[in-house]
């Protein structure tokens, strides 16, 4: 069968793909995760990389869902304050809280958007980017020092702890005590919760599980001959797995109660 022949079969859903990312969403979202996954994709005779942005919403039931996957080049404010847009225009009135890796723009279209949200951004990302700075000697010895301030029980034993990892290692390792000072207020945000609440928010591992599922179907392919054969088949893995997803997340019941006294009046089904 030709190329030709499959697009020409397949073409038949993009109705389908299209439907599903205007459908109308939930009123509210207790949490939201954002983060992206790479493809390569032809582009006037050239493969450029292109990445999916992926929001997936745990809604006031504990269950979760994708909310959308929008695919695009460049991401900036501009870009995200289209999807905050779109998100308003299917329904969504509140986020409780957004988690984010180190997505540029995000912030501001979030505030601009819904600016009673809280942004948490991902430490496990911002790990993984700094210690592309710490030698390998040292790296044992810093993520020993560098938990203390992540794992710390308040926020402001976290503070003293961070003070001590700037005296021991600021000297040496500068370019990394300045991007944990420059993004401190939305590493930090997960303290203002119970423990409960920020083991699934510190942390956009969430929907870093549901790429490493995108890329089991899609791994086999190097790159795809336009933006509409990407999105087929992401929409193809995409409702294959959000259909098991049925239950709530684990300890939702205890976050849920939590969720509806920290932010009364808010967290409404």
């Amino acid at each position: 069968v030709s190329p030709t022949m499959v697009s020409k079969v397949t073409d038949k859903i993009l109705p389908l793909v299209f439907d599903w990312q205007s459908r109308p969403l939930d009123r509210v979202y207790p949490i939201v995760y954002l983060d992206a996954i790479h493809f390569k994709v032809r582009q006037e005779n050239r493969i450029i990389s292109k990445a999916a942005y992926t929001v997936l919403g745990i809604n006031t039931e504990g269950v979760k869902d994708i909310l959308g996957i929008w695919i695009g080049e460049n991401e900036s404010a501009s870009f995200w304050l289209s999807v905050c847009s779109d998100l308003k225009t299917r329904g969504v009135e509140d986020i409780l809280i957004a988690c984010k890796d180190g997505l540029s723009g995000f912030s501001d279209a979030i505030n601009a958007s819904f600016p009673q949200a809280h942004i948490q951004l991902c430490v496990i990302h911002q790990i993984r980017a700094n210690m592309k700075y710490i030698a390998t000697k040292d790296r044992p010895s810093f993520m020993g020092d560098l938990k203390k301030v992540y794992k710390a029980f308040t926020l402001e034993q976290a503070e003293v702890n961070f003070e001590k990892l700037k005296e021991d290692w600021g000297k040496k390792y500068p370019t990394v005590i300045k991007s944990w000072e420059e993004n401190w207020l939305e590493l930090t945000a997960f303290f203002t919760y119970p423990p409960v609440i920020r083991k699934i928010i510190y942390t956009t591992n969430t929907v870093e599980g549901f790429h490493r599922q995108l890329r089991k179907v899609t791994k086999t392919k190097n790159a795809y001959p336009t933006d509409n054969a990407l999105r087929k088949i992401v929409y193809l893995a995409t409702i294959g797995v959000t259909d098991k997803w049925i239950k709530p997340i684990p300890d939702w019941l205890e976050c849920k109660a939590q969720f509806e006294i920290l932010f009364e009046g808010r967290f409404k089904s």
